[in-house]
């Protein structure tokens, strides 16, 4: 080392600095790089199980037709295969990370509680008919050829049904309401 080196205090031990630099920023840059494709992943949903429930025109072409249709996504729900057994005309779509999925069955009977003088709502120029559960809420069409049932988790906000029943307008024609009888 020269003296004008010695006394200006720099020495020579050690990579260059320009090296270390170097080094540093391809660290950050790989560590940056995973963080960017972990947050990218999918997170993995536990399946979705649906219980069978008597359902005699689930395998109707207009089930089919309705089924064909749905749209991959609602609001915030993405569609998610059923675990098996999936029982026929269902179909599931839940939040990512979420745990309580939106629910559609396809040709089940007319709701026992729907009778002359029930309330309807028409969403969409679709007519629902709203059967109250604890913590959720399953709503049949009442106005298709067959019986829909949507059933949506709490706080799911009005997309899910908004947008199946544009679907259901859609793919299903108009039929006259059919309830029962008053108790």
């Amino acid at each position: 080392m020269s003296d004008r080196e010695q006394g200006a205090g720099l020495t020579t031990d050690g990579p260059p600095r320009a090296l270390l630099i170097a080094a540093i920023a391809v660290a950050v840059t790989a560590i940056a790089t995973v963080l960017v494709l972990a947050a990218r992943q999918p997170t993995q949903q536990r399946p979705v199980v649906i219980p069978a429930l008597p359902a005699p025109q689930a395998t109707s072409p207009e089930c089919h037709r309705l089924l064909d249709g749905l749209p991959a996504q609602l609001g915030d729900y993405r569609h998610v295969t059923p675990a098996d057994p999936v029982p026929p005309g269902a179909a599931a779509w839940q939040q990512p990370g979420g745990d309580d999925p939106v629910v559609l069955r396809c040709g089940l009977d007319r709701p026992v509680d729907f009778v002359v003088g029930s309330p309807i709502q028409v969403v969409d120029a679709v007519q629902w008919f709203d059967v109250g559960e604890s913590g959720r809420a399953t709503w049949f069409t009442v106005d298709r050829p067959v019986y829909v049932a949507l059933t949506l988790p709490q706080n799911s906000g009005p997309t899910p049904i908004q947008q199946l029943s544009d679907v259901i307008a859609k793919t299903l024609a108009v039929v006259p309401i059919q309830p029962g009888p008053p108790r």
